[in-house]
Parts: structure tokens; sequence; C-alpha cells
């Protein structure tokens, strides 16, 4: 796959790797940075649990992928419903693999390296975005709505659990001990 004979479509999923890397980064300290807002914290990361770190690929590769489409679709005609399930498909990889590559490397070698969890959103973008990549270009899409209302319930999952998390290590602040806000 050689970057000049992509579509510019298809060159904005590759762009974002390292955009929605950054603002996943920006969006880890979000909630302190305004204060401890309540509302900034239902979308942005509240503590050091590996469920508050998930927000840092949820609502940044939602915009990422709907604001392009936005500003580009009717000048590149693309398809809506190929395009959200794309979208979907990088969210739901990032999703995965966060937690995935975390508890792997922590509990296969009973250690913590910040590097390491960097290293791990970096991942878990990358992966959505080129799984999101190849999705848009080979595979069937699903009706733009379905698409809107898994984001939507998504959102509000992330919400609830920010507000009412349950007790189990998945929600627990590794440095407190608490659980969310």
């Amino acid at each position: 796959m050689r970057y000049k004979t992509m579509t510019p479509y298809e060159k904005w999923i590759i762009k974002g790797v390292p955009a929605i890397f950054l603002i996943g980064t920006f969006m880890h300290f979000l909630y302190d940075l305004s204060g401890k807002n309540i509302i900034v914290g239902l979308i942005a990361a509240v503590n050091e649990s590996v469920w508050e770190h998930l927000k840092l690929v949820l609502l940044p590769i939602i915009c990422w992928w709907s604001f392009y489409y936005f500003i580009k679709c009717k000048k590149y005609n693309i398809d809506k419903n190929k395009w959200f399930t794309s979208a979907l498909v990088a969210v739901l990889t990032a999703l995965i693999t966060i937690p995935l590559l975390y508890y792997f490397y922590t509990e296969a070698f009973g250690i913590e390296i910040l590097a390491v969890d960097i290293s791990i959103l970096f991942l878990a973008v990358l992966f959505g975005q080129l799984l999101a990549f190849h999705f848009y270009k080979y595979s069937k899409e699903i009706n733009i709505y379905i698409t809107i209302c898994i984001f939507i319930f998504l959102i509000l999952v992330f919400m609830i659990f920010t507000l009412y998390p349950p007790h189990i290590p998945l929600f627990r602040d590794s440095i407190t001990g608490q659980y969310g806000i």
C-alpha cells in the first residue's frame, strides 16, 4: 500500500493514528485541567483505572471520523454506512486492545511501566485505524442508524460507569484504589 496512491479519505484514516493518539493523551489530563468538573469527567479519564483509560480512544475516534465525513462527504462521495461502520470497527478494536495488552503485560510480568502504558494507547489506535482502513476498503457495512445507536450506547455506558462503577478490578484506580469520580 503506497501512501501516494491512496484516496484522500484513506489518507485521513492513516493520519488519524498520531492525531487520535495526541487527542487521547490530552484527554488523560482534561479532567484535572478542568478543575475536576463532573461534566468533563463524563467524557475524559477521571482516574487511573483501565476503564477510564478507554475514554482516551472512544470520543477521539468517533470525532475524528465524524469530522472528516461532515466536511468531505459530498466532495468525495463517501458511503456513510461504510464510513461509520469502519469508525465503529476502529472504536471497538481500540477498546478491546487496551485492556488485553495492559492485563497481558501487567499480569504476565508483574510490572507496570508508564512507557508501556503509553505505547498501548498508541498501539490500540494504530490497530483500530488499520483494521478500520481495511474494513472500509473490503467489507460490508451496517446501516448508519444502527452504528450511531451503538456509539450513543457506548458513550452512555461510559458516562454511567464513571458515576456508578462496578467494584471490579477494571474500574479500580490503580493508585488510590477508588472507583469512579
